[in-house]
């Protein structure tokens, strides 16, 4: 399938031979490389997502009125990729992210610090992953999910061997963060603003209840975290009932970063997870779709959203070879998603989703997970 074309024909201004360029002059001279190469890049593609958009609107408006959508409803050809120079650095600019650079994303300590500092919260670290995998398993059979749906998921976003404190993009070797992404369903740091503002009442009905199970100075410590949990309840519905409010809480602020150590807690992070989860399996139902997630398709939806993923879940078999993935993203979305650039198509990604899930599921995180949702 051939993606949009951009012919990057712009070089850099002719350099006299021999010298040696001061970093100012050097820098300017590969500013106005990269600018011209990026100009028919950025035309291109704000054409291309423009009408990704308006496609969008289109099967919207369809599905409100119960009307057929058509392979015409999305756009089939692949999105521009720019080929040019890279952005230089600015030799004279202040320290910190570069204009195209991202800020260091927070790690575990991070969330660890902020939850103490900002609500007086320490979570309850399970003595053994298994602990914690039996936790998740329990809670999770509970709400109705299935053993197959609970592994798979594990499977495709750990490859079948995290841990509960797992971050995406930090191992043994490597300290720094891709994302905030953590746990066994890499939950993001605003699914935990989002939940706590959402779901408070099943989180503190399950910590009161376990409350009343305890005695001693373990009752007076469940009481303690209740009343921070409390705190972090308070400080995530501070703002509008918005993804958009909840994910600039949870990138910018203390609290924020802060409210995410929740899902390292062995008593909230099984229920915050698989809420996640069962909050896709009940849009499939609201908006009419009865028949049960297979463990891709719940997947599906967790990787992209509900709607978005409902919209492939539903899609005819004979479209899925041929709709690129970009239609179900945001440019910047899309950009940061390898397995959406990599698969092109729908089909292509519901495969791969699946055949990780095969493969991870051999693994022996994933493993000691099937056993204990047995």
């Amino acid at each position: 399938m051939a993606p949009f074309v951009v012919t990057l024909s712009a070089c850099a201004p002719g350099l006299p031979a021999g010298s040696t360029f001061a970093a100012a002059g050097d820098y300017e001279s590969k500013l106005a490389a990269y600018e011209a190469a990026r100009r028919p890049y950025e035309a291109a593609a704000e054409s291309y997502w423009d009408a990704v958009s308006d496609k969008r609107r289109i099967r919207n408006a369809k599905r409100r009125n119960n009307e057929q959508i058509l392979l015409e409803d999305y756009v089939l050809e692949q999105p521009p990729v720019y080929t040019g120079p890279p952005r230089p650095r600015d030799p004279n600019a202040p320290p910190g992210p570069q204009p195209g650079e991202r800020a260091p994303v927070p790690v575990i300590a991070d969330f660890l610090a902020n939850a103490k500092s900002q609500f007086g919260f320490a979570p309850d670290l399970p003595a053994s992953d298994s602990d914690f995998k039996r936790a998740y398993a329990r809670v999770a059979l509970a709400e109705g999910l299935t053993r197959e749906q609970i592994v798979g998921v594990y499977a495709f976003e750990t490859g079948g061997n995290g841990t509960f404190d797992t971050q995406a993009g930090v191992t043994p070797k490597r300290a720094t963060a891709i994302s905030p992404a953590v746990g066994y369903n890499q939950l993001l740091s605003t699914n935990s603003v989002s939940m706590l503002a959402e779901h408070a009442p099943l989180i503190l009905n399950a910590l009161r209840q376990k409350e009343r199970a305890l005695q001693g100075e373990a009752k007076r410590a469940m009481t303690r975290k209740i009343e921070a949990v409390r705190r972090m309840i308070a400080y995530a519905k501070s703002v509008p009932g918005k993804w958009s409010e909840y994910d600039r809480l949870a990138k910018q602020t203390a609290g924020g970063i802060g409210i995410h150590a929740i899902v390292l807690d062995i008593d909230i992070g099984p229920l915050v997870q698989t809420q996640k989860l069962l909050n896709s399996v009940h849009f499939a139902r609201m908006k009419g779709y009865h028949t049960p997630l297979t463990a891709p398709e719940l997947e599906l939806m967790n990787l992209t959203g509900d709607s978005t993923g409902l919209d492939m879940v539903t899609m005819p078999a004979d479209f899925r070879s041929r709709v690129p993935t970009a239609n179900f993203f945001q440019q910047i979305g899309y950009e940061r998603n390898p397995v959406a650039r990599r698969t092109g198509v729908v089909g292509n990604l519901i495969a791969d989703i699946d055949g990780q899930m095969q493969r991870g599921a051999q693994n022996p995180g994933a493993r000691e997970l099937a056993a204990a949702a047995q």
